[in-house]
């Protein structure tokens, strides 16, 4: 079991293994947690909030996220600071510590990430709809490596990106069987009535 200690960025989204996500960081705690995730070269953890805010007191958030790095960072024109957030790996956390500033500090036991497994032909369909949806998304999603052939890739992205409630996406995450989540993913495309 490998354990590591990550600060903890809580928000109002899911990212998965594979994913992208850019954030915008004004609140000088999570300045603070960029500066020295970049300086160490190290990662921090994205988890969705179960109760509280993205701003202010620590927010309490759900047991599993995902380990992200930073794969690219600008100035914004309003002079907020932008990141590009990569998710790396889920993980389950085992502890945390609130700090002074009200960053979340966490004892994390990292998850294996799912083997590659070939996207069922029954799931092409779900799979052309996510290239629509990549292909109308503009930068980072343009740069993202695609792997339209492969069914954790494939889930992962259409939990992502669908317009479901954050729980949803959460329960995406915490699935294990990447053909189940895609099963789960076509079911609620059906229903949307995406096709």
């Amino acid at each position: 079991m490998s354990t590591i200690t990550i600060p903890i960025f809580p928000l109002h989204a899911v990212l998965f293994p594979g994913g992208t996500l850019p954030l915008r960081i004004f609140e000088p705690r999570y300045l603070d947690m960029v500066s020295s995730c970049m300086k160490d070269n190290k990662g921090f953890g994205v988890c969705l909030i179960k109760e509280g805010s993205e701003v202010g007191k620590a927010a309490d958030t759900y047991e599993t996220g995902t380990l992200s790095e930073i794969s690219y960072f600008n100035q914004q024109p309003d002079g907020l600071l932008g990141i590009t957030a990569q998710g790396k790996q889920r993980f389950k956390i085992l502890s945390t510590e609130i700090q002074s500033n009200q960053l979340t500090m966490a004892e994390v036991e990292l998850l294996d990430n799912e083997e590659p497994c070939p996207l069922p032909e029954q799931f092409s369909e779900a799979a052309k709809i996510l290239q629509g949806l990549l292909e109308q998304l503009g930068y980072p999603f343009i740069k993202m490596e695609k792997h339209y052939d492969e069914a954790s890739w494939v889930g992962s992205r259409l939990a992502e990106l669908l317009p479901i409630r954050l729980e949803q996406k959460q329960y995406f995450l915490q699935l294990d069987d990447p053909i189940q989540r895609m099963e789960r993913l076509a079911a609620l495309l059906e229903d949307m009535e995406i096709s």
